[in-house]
């Protein structure tokens, strides 16, 4: 029988939705909250010998790509255990390095970025290419995805109408006004080349202040929407876009470049059936059905393990 370690107590669409009203709500408090029946992701666990264990960083969608590696990986008849929400790449790269983690999904401009701040990816391939450079030898990337999910930066409906923002406007058309404006996101935000700084060495933005939320996640959203900042980095497949009203602005000089998703892997713990497994899924996903899927998440309160499997059935994948 599968050995399935849960990282989060969230298995059951109530309790998700419950969790996303929590957290939300802790912006406008300025209290964290914890759930105190969640398992610690970062505690070993004694798992058999052969188990493949599927993590994710700390926003839904990472969630729910793992919920898909994973289950998809079981039904190949693969030993898997969970260590979600995990936290940040800073964390999850040194965490797969060391084969805590054996796979996970990642982002192919933003693992590269990580790796080589100073490299300009032309295409998908060239990314693979340059994050093959730097990869530990103990690592491989398998196949990319179509489906692509970038940071962006997004305004909020107010600020939009106050400054005259519309989806045809800019990053640069912030110049003017960003010194009157609070930002927000994860607090790795600030100190990553193509994020903050890159905001103001390739767009000369300077905003009033900084407020660290998270991965274009709950917070992020809830502190938009009730403008405790104007700015928030959003990712462009959170279906609360639309919900929100919020403006994405463009980014002509690809400050945010590609993001493919794209399993990354501990080389010597996943065998051979689990790499074509995982690079079937690629094959399949494409930046439409991760919205939608993203939508049944975090719009309609489905629980993201139940999205997943019902998704790899629906392609064959399970």
């Amino acid at each position: 029988m599968t050995n399935v370690t849960f990282a989060r107590s969230t298995r059951t669409s109530a309790t998700y939705a419950v969790s996303l009203l929590v957290v939300a709500a802790a912006v406008l408090t300025g209290c964290g909250s914890s759930d105190a029946n969640s398992a610690d992701p970062l505690q070993d666990d004694a798992t058999a010998g052969g188990t493949v264990v599927v993590g994710s960083n700390n926003f839904p969608e990472s969630i729910l790509l793992a919920d898909i590696y994973g289950e998809a990986l079981k039904s190949k008849g693969i030993n898997v255990s969970y260590k979600l929400n995990i936290g940040s790449r800073e964390t999850t790269y040194g965490l797969i390095k060391n084969g805590t983690i054996t796979v996970m999904p990642e982002y192919n401009g933003a693992l590269l970025s990580y790796l080589n701040p100073d490299a300009v990816p032309t295409s998908t391939e060239d990314a693979t290419q340059l994050i093959n450079a730097d990869l530990d030898s103990k690592l491989t990337l398998l196949e990319a995805s179509k489906a692509e999910d970038k940071n962006a930066i997004g305004v909020n409906e107010q600020t939009a109408k106050q400054y005259g923002l519309t989806s045809e406007s800019t990053i640069a058309d912030l110049s003017n006004v960003a010194s009157d404006l609070v930002i927000g996101g994860a607090p790795e935000f600030q100190t990553r080349p193509q994020r903050l700084p890159g905001l103001k060495s390739e767009y000369g933005l300077e905003f009033k202040s900084f407020k660290a939320l998270d991965a274009g996640g709950p917070l992020t959203v809830a502190a938009l929407k009730g403008n405790n900042i104007q700015v928030g980095d959003i990712f462009t497949t959170d279906p609360t876009i639309k919900a929100n009203k919020f403006v994405i602005l463009k980014d002509p000089k690809n400050l945010f470049s590609f993001q493919n998703v794209i399993p990354l892997a501990y080389k010597s713990d996943l065998p051979a059936e689990g790499v074509s497994v995982l690079n079937a899924i690629s094959a399949k996903l494409d930046t439409d059905i991760l919205i939608d899927l993203n939508s049944q998440v975090q719009t309609d309160s489905k629980d993201p393990l139940d999205v997943a499997k019902a998704w790899l059935s629906s392609v064959g994948l399970s």
